[in-house]
């Protein structure tokens, strides 16, 4: 299961909306072996397309080695789908090289929290997981995270 504040998900919801009709693009960094998602680094997709997003390649390098200098990694890799339903397409399928991450897909055609998906996606298998939004996250999480 995602859990996610509530305040990530309205910024994921507010770039797709802002980027549509092209698919948005972005990823939530956090401490590195944990599933707390702490902060969002929207992305460029320079795909510039309806159907597929592309991070920018130097931009990911820079954000891959921020993160790396931060001890964090990629909790959430999120993207919107345009005009299909929020499922993981072929591609991208194929292009999740992070196991560990949650793989989150924003509709921008029937938009509400309520359709906002969650997968993981782990040698080509995909797995939905429930979404849990909070509005705060709780103590024993982030002390979790801390030790």
């Amino acid at each position: 299961m995602l859990t996610i504040h509530y305040k990530l998900i309205n910024a994921m919801i507010s770039q797709a909306l802002s980027d549509h009709p092209i698919e948005t693009c972005g990823i939530i960094a956090g401490p590195a072996g944990s599933s707390l998602p702490l902060r969002l680094i929207p992305m460029k997709n320079i795909a510039q397309s309806e159907i597929f997003f592309k991070f920018d390649p130097q931009q990911q390098l820079c954000v891959w080695k921020e993160m790396e200098a931060r001890n964090e990694e990629p909790i959430v890799i999120y993207h919107s789908h345009t005009g299909s339903q929020a499922y993981p397409s072929r591609a991208d399928i194929e292009l999740a090289m992070e196991p560990q991450a949650h793989y989150v897909i924003i509709p921008t055609i029937h938009l509400n929290q309520e359709e906002v998906r969650s997968f993981r996606i782990i040698d080509q298998m995909v797995i939905e997981e429930k979404i849990r939004i909070v509005r705060q996250y709780q103590p024993e999480l982030e002390l979790q995270m801390v030790a």
